[in-house]
């Protein structure tokens, strides 16, 4: 279920590592030369249930809301208040807010995979998806930007800091562009990334290191079901990363967004 391809030989126990997610890279079927995987299908997964969940919610919404319509504007009201209008502000924020709800709950979604029996993988733990849901991000608060200033008015606006001397230009544009135009996407993606693999990866280290411990004997009898207990722990602990990785990459997506809609930088 962890898509483990751990190895032992004898006495010698296989630390999993990146090689323990080959199996979910396995195509699960072939559709017209299309080789179709287990995250490619999470994403599918995931992107339905957002649509279904917040279609039934509005579809009968009335004055007093039932349980679902009252949870789908619960849902809908924290993106939209504490990320939309809180950083982007007042003025500008709606129109980006059907984008920013949807974004966290897409990731939301597909990082709850990693705790769902049947599914147990988090989705961006392959870094190809991160990287293509930040490359997005890179082109939506890009073009908003340019869009608004101009190619070279937001350039300006990203690279030359405001109240600096002339003469610290030389070294300051560079870092501003390198950071502000290039890096963003790259540090965006490696968050989300970095924290769904590393916490999957503990799982199954504990989870496999426990059952190895306790197939050894003598101290592993102790040993393995300590190792169980703190696998359950960390679970607890993912259910919190996922919520939060999800919200920060919202979050940082509102702030990107806010910047190139700024005046100054």
């Amino acid at each position: 279920m962890f898509g483990i391809t751990m190895a032992a030989s004898g006495d010698e126990f296989v630390a999993p590592g990146p090689n323990s997610f080959d199996f979910d890279a396995v195509p699960l079927f072939n559709l017209g030369g299309l080789a179709v995987t287990k995250p490619m299908v999470q994403l599918l997964l995931g992107a339905l249930i957002v649509f279904v969940f917040f279609y039934a919610a509005a579809r009968r919404a009335t004055l007093v809301p039932g349980r679902l319509q009252f949870a789908g504007e619960s849902a809908y009201g924290m993106v939209r208040n504490s990320v939309g209008r809180d950083i982007i502000g007042s003025h500008d924020f709606l129109r980006f807010v059907p984008y920013l709800v949807t974004l966290f709950f897409f990731i939301l979604v597909n990082n709850a995979f990693a705790s769902i029996p049947g599914i147990q993988f988090p989705t961006f733990s392959r870094a190809s998806m991160a990287y293509a849901l930040a490359g997005l991000s890179w082109v939506i608060y890009n073009a908003v930007g340019i869009k608004k200033h101009g190619f070279l008015g937001y350039l300006k606006l990203q690279s030359v800091p405001s109240g600096v001397s002339p003469v610290m230009y030389p070294l300051l544009v560079p870092l501003e562009f390198f950071s502000n135009i290039l890096v963003r996407p790259v540090t965006l993606a490696l968050r989300l990334f970095a924290n769904m693999f590393a916490g999957h990866l503990l799982l199954i280290l504990f989870s496999t290191g426990g059952l190895f411990l306790i197939e050894y004997g003598g101290i592993g009898y102790v040993a393995g079901p300590l190792a169980w207990v703190l696998a359950i722990a960390i679970s607890f602990l993912e259910l919190l990363v996922q919520f939060l990785q999800a919200y920060v990459f919202t979050l940082l997506n509102a702030m990107y967004i806010s910047g190139a809609l700024a005046d100054e930088h």
